[in-house]
C-alpha cells in the first residue's frame, strides 16, 4: 500500500507558512445549483447538492486531488496492515469550528457513528467497519468485518470528521441544519430554498481561503439560473443547458468550464417492492406488483428507448452513451458489453411473450432542475415508451420532495430517473448503493447479482474484482435493473472575474476559488 512521505511534509510546511504569506480572505462568490439540499448532515445523505456544500464545512480523512488521485487530508498517511485492518495517521493541530480538537478520539467517534447500523444513517458504505481502535492521540486502526479494498476511496466521500461533544449535545435535526466541521468555511445561515451562507475559516489548517464569503443558492429553473449568471447575480451556475453552451462561452462577462462527469443518468426499474421502516431500515422482500417484475418487460423497456436520438435532440450532443451505469473510466466497467439497441419490434415481441400483447401502462418519476434537461429527457423517454406500447405517465417533482418522498422512501415505482455521481471511480459505489437489494436506494433483487457484488466488495485482488464486475455487466443485459441512459457532461457557467475550473467529480470547493484582481 502506498505511503505518503514527502508530499505530506510539503503539505505540513505549507500549513505552517500559509498564515504569513497569504492575504486575508476577501470578496464573495455565489454558486447557483439546481436544488437545495435535504440536509447538511455529512453522514445522512447520498446527494451531490448537499455534498458540494458539506465539503466546504467538513473535511474528510482523504481527498482526491485535481488529477483524481487519492491524497492525504485530515489523515496524513494510511496503509493496510492486513486484509481487514487499516492504519491511519492523523493531522495534528486541527480544530473544529467550535474549538474542539480533532484527534484520534474524534476520528473514532466520526467513523463509529457512520458505521453503526443502529444510527440509521443513509451513508451506508462504511458499515463494513467493525471497530475503530485508538492507538495513540493521532493514530487509529480501522478493523473491518471483511476485506474492504475500496475503504480509502470511501473515506474521500463519506469519511467526514465531526466534533464529538457538539454532536452528543444536539439531536440529529439540529446538527443537520447547523453544521460544525474543520473545513475551509464556517456555516453562517440556511434560508430554506433561498440560500446557504458560509464564511472563511481563517484558522483553517491548510491556510485561509482566498474568498471571504461563499453562498449557495438553489435555482431549479435553468433559464432563471443562466439569467442570474449573465446579470452577475451569481458567479457559478451548474448545468448550463446544451443549447446555451456556445452563447455563454461567447459572452464577455461569463464563460463555460466543462468536464466529463463521473455521473451517469439512468432510470431504475422495480422488480421488488421495498419498504422503509420508521428506523430507516429497508425491507426488499416483496415482489413488485406490476409488469416490471418480469425481466422480459424490463428488457422491452430498454429496447424501446432511443438514446442516440435523445442525446442528439434533447442534450444537443452533451452526453455519452453507456451500456451500464458506469463510465468507461470506472474500475469494473466491461468495454465488451454494448448498450441495448433501439428496436421497437423487439420490445413489442418481448411484451407479448411476457403476457402483454396489448402493451402496458406505467409511471415514470423525474426531478426537475437537478440535472441538465432532466425533465425534458424524462419526457422524451416517456414519449418513446408510449410509442412502443408502454403507455407512460410522467410525474415531475422538485428535488427535496423527490429525494425524501421518492428516492429514500422507495416511492418511485416502477420507474424513476436519477443521476448517480461515483467519484470513487469504482463499480462498487454504484452497484451496491443503487442496486444491491436491502440498500437505501435499491429496488432490485437478483441473488446472483447480490452474490457477485458482495464478493467483489471483499476481494483485494484487483484482477479478480474486475472479472466479478464483468460478470455483473452480463447479468445487466439479461435481467436489467435499470434503463442505462448516458454519462453526463458537466457544463458550468462561470463569471470571468473568477479563477476556478470544473472537476470530473463535481466538487465545488471554495478553497480552490479566487476572485481575479
Amino acid at each position: 500500500m502506498r505511503r505518503w512521505t514527502g508530499w505530506v511534509w510539503g503539505a505540513l510546511l505549507l500549513v505552517v507558512l500559509a498564515p504569513c504569506g497569504w492575504a486575508a480572505p476577501a470578496g464573495k462568490v455565489v454558486v447557483a445549483q439546481g436544488a437545495d439540499p435535504s440536509t447538511l448532515d455529512p453522514q445522512d445523505h447520498e446527494e451531490t447538492p448537499a455534498r458540494n456544500i458539506i465539503n466546504n464545512i467538513y473535511d474528510t480523512l482523504l481527498i482526491r486531488d485535481k488529477e483524481m488521485k487519492l491524497a492525504p487530508w485530515l489523515a496524513t498517511s494510511y496503509k493496510s496492515l492486513n486484509p481487514t485492518t487499516w492504519e491511519l495517521k492523523l493531522r495534528q493541530g486541527v480544530k473544529f469550528h467550535n474549538g474542539e480538537e480533532f484527534d484520534a478520539e474524534a476520528a473514532k467517534f466520526s467513523l463509529d457513528r457512520v458505521a453503526n447500523p443502529a444510527n440509521n444513517l443513509r451513508a451506508t458504505m462504511l458499515r463494513a467497519i467493525e471497530r475503530v481502535e485508538v492507538k495513540d492521540k493521532y493514530t487509529i486502526h480501522v478493523v473491518t468485518k471483511k476485506p474492504f479494498p475500496t475503504f480509502p476511496s470511501q473515506l474521500t466521500l463519506r469519511g467526514a470528521m465531526i466534533p464529538p461533544k457538539y454532536f452528543k449535545e444536539h439531536d440529529r435535526a439540529f446538527v443537520a441544519r447547523n453544521p460544525v466541521g474543520t473545513g475551509a468555511f464556517k456555516f453562517v445561515r440556511w434560508v430554506k430554498d433561498d440560500r446557504i451562507e458560509l464564511e472563511a475559516n481563517e484558522q483553517w489548517w491548510n491556510g485561509a481561503p482566498k474568498i471571504k464569503t461563499l453562498v449557495f443558492r438553489p435555482i431549479p429553473e435553468e433559464a432563471t439560473r443562466m439569467s442570474a449568471l449573465q446579470t452577475g447575480e451569481v458567479d457559478i451556475a451548474t448545468n448550463v443547458p446544451p443549447h446555451m453552451v456556445k452563447q455563454i462561452k461567447d459572452d464577455k462577462k461569463v464563460t463555460v468550464s466543462s468536464a466529463p462527469s463521473t455521473r451517469t443518468i439512468f432510470i431504475p426499474l422495480y422488480n421488488v417492492q421495498c419498504e422503509q421502516a420508521a428506523d430507516k431500515s429497508v425491507d426488499c422482500s416483496k415482489k413488485y406488483p406490476g409488469p416490471t417484475a418480469d425481466p422480459r418487460v424490463r428488457q422491452a423497456i430498454n429496447y424501446a428507448v432511443d438514446l442516440d436520438a435523445i442525446i442528439k435532440n434533447v442534450l444537443e450532443g452533451q452526453g455519452i452513451r453507456n451500456a451500464t451505469t458506469l463510465t468507461a473510466k470506472h474500475f469494473g466497467n466491461d468495454p465488451e458489453v454494448k448498450p441495448f439497441p433501439h428496436d421497437v419490434a423487439k420490445a413489442k415481441k418481448l411484451l407479448a411473450e411476457a403476457g402483454y400483447p396489448n402493451g402496458i401502462s406505467l409511471v415514470l418519476h423525474s426531478p426537475n432542475g437537478r440535472y441538465p434537461k432532466d425533465k425534458e429527457v424524462a419526457e422524451a423517454v416517456a414519449g418513446q415508451l408510449t410509442q412502443a406500447g408502454i403507455r407512460t405517465e410522467l410525474k415531475v417533482y422538485e428535488w427535496t420532495t423527490y429525494m425524501n418522498k421518492i428516492a429514500y422512501a422507495h416511492g418511485g415505482g416502477p420507474m424513476w430517473l436519477i443521476g448517480w455521481g461515483n467519484p470513487t471511480w469504482d463499480a462498487d459505489d454504484t452497484y451496491t448503493p443503487m442496486f444491491r437489494s436491502g440498500q437505501v436506494l435499491a429496488n432490485y433483487w437478483n441473488p446472483e447479482f447480490n452474490a457477485l457484488v458482495d464478493e467483489a466488495q471483499s476481494t483485494m485482488d484487483p484482477k479478480k474484482r474486475e472479472q466479478l464486475y464483468f460478470k455483473v455487466a452480463k447479468i445487466w443485459m439479461e435481467d436489467p435493473p435499470a434503463i442505462s441512459l448516458y454519462q453526463q457532461i458537466d457544463n458550468y457557467g462561470v463569471s470571468r472575474r473568477l479563477d476556478w475550473s470544473a472537476r470530473p467529480d463535481e466538487r465545488l470547493d471554495g478553497f480552490s476559488m479566487a476572485v481575479k484582481q
